[in-house]
């Protein structure tokens, strides 16, 4: 299979050797931080758009600001792909963490829950195109961690219980504003599901492991910092932010980390969940 080119660069670092001690342990902090920043890659150009755009785009242009939005996200997209600076398999799950995201921005936003403030032309119904591809970040991210520390899991439940669960945490984004909110058992269900599971990943040689449950909270909790910076570049607005931005509500971090099951149910699907056994 032909390497993209971050793969071709990735496999040249892990191959270098930078002998033992401190420097070992430098060259392992920098590889980290370059991988993890590859990982972000899709999502960070998405945020740095926003960013952008909230700042420095005129109030006259002739397109809307969301759109040029929606066309600068699929100019990324398509670049990636161009440039292979992402695989076809990626580029797959990003379209199905699309799809999944944009479903649920058109119920959420019907039911209030939050709005997109400024007009745009490339939507459904209320809900701008480009906000699809802030799900995909999410769904980018995971398969390219996934695939660059070459994660393996011990104690993994049964597939069809993590099925299972991710159902019925999608379904109760949704039920929830006609039926009892049942998060809290859907926390206890996902803890007892995962409370053994151990996620081994490789970042130069060496496996080094923490709890799954700990790895759901650590993304959970850099997408609510994520979530704040589109918050206050008017991507969207949650009910309290219309007048001006105040931080997101710690309370979508549990929102957050629940989609985190959801995610990785997800990119389960194309990635295989290998065991610390596996040979490498």
């Amino acid at each position: 299979m032909k390497h993209s080119r971050f793969e071709a660069f990735r496999l040249r670092l892990e191959r270098y050797d930078p002998g033992t001690g401190w420097r070992l342990w430098l060259y392992e902090f920098l590889l980290f931080g370059f991988k993890q920043a590859w990982a972000c890659l899709f999502g960070a150009l998405m945020l740095g758009l926003l960013l952008a755009t909230h700042f420095f785009y005129p109030d006259d242009a002739p397109l809307y600001r969301y759109d040029f939005i929606t066309l600068g996200a699929l100019a990324i997209q398509l670049g990636m792909i161009a440039f292979r600076l992402e695989t076809i398999a990626e580029a797959k799950v990003i379209l199905i963490f699309h799809v999944v995201g944009t479903v649920m921005e058109l119920f959420k936003t019907a039911a209030g829950s939050w709005l997109y403030p400024e007009p745009s032309l490339l939507r459904i119904g209320d809900v701008p195109l480009f906000s699809g591809f802030m799900y995909a970040s999410v769904g980018s991210y995971i398969a390219r961690v996934w695939r660059i520390f070459d994660f393996r899991y011990a104690n993994y439940p049964a597939r069809w219980m993590t099925y299972g669960l991710a159902a019925a945490i999608y379904v109760n984004f949704f039920a929830h504003h006609w039926l009892p909110d049942v998060r809290a058992m859907l926390f206890v269900a996902t803890f007892a599901a995962f409370w053994r599971t151990r996620i081994y990943f490789r970042n130069w040689r060496a496996y080094r492991w923490m709890p799954l449950l700990l790895g759901f909270f650590l993304v959970a909790l850099f997408i609510w910092g994520a979530e704040n910076i589109a918050t206050f570049a008017r991507a969207w607005s949650y009910p309290g932010q219309e007048d001006g931005w105040e931080m997101v509500s710690l309370a979508k971090l549990g929102s957050w980390f629940l989609l985190m099951l959801i995610s990785f149910v997800l990119v389960s699907l194309v990635n295989p969940l290998k065991t610390p056994d596996n040979e490498t």
